[in-house]
């Protein structure tokens, strides 16, 4: 249906099993969930068989983590509550959110150097 539409397909999955059912069913990358229970050594661990999936985290993802799992292999991450951080939303503190979406765009691009 994602490719009827053109639009990108991103299913979730947690074991290499499912990871790999979801590459071979054509998704454009897989979103591993949750991936603190599994941590960035995960991804590199499954990318050394799998090479040609492309991977992204969810679940856990901080500005502590995020660069491992960059070097890890992730292509990109899914950040949630540590970025939209409820206290500063019901503050109406956009500066200091666009601040922390900066460091995590910064901590992204330090890790792939």
């Amino acid at each position: 249906m994602c490719r009827r539409y053109s639009v990108i397909c991103i299913p979730g999955a947690f074991t290499p099993t499912e990871i790999l059912r979801a590459w071979e069913a054509g998704a454009d990358v897989v979103k591993v969930f949750p991936a603190t229970k599994l941590g960035p050594s995960y991804f590199k661990d499954v990318l050394g068989p799998l090479p040609q999936v492309r991977l992204t985290p969810t679940g856990g993802v901080t500005l502590e983590n995020v660069g491992d799992f960059i070097k890890a292999g992730a292509i990109f991450v899914g950040v949630g509550g540590a970025l939209v951080n409820k206290e500063l939303v019901a503050a109406k503190k956009w500066d200091e959110l666009a601040a922390l979406a900066a460091q995590y765009i910064a901590a992204v691009k330090a890790a792939r150097k």
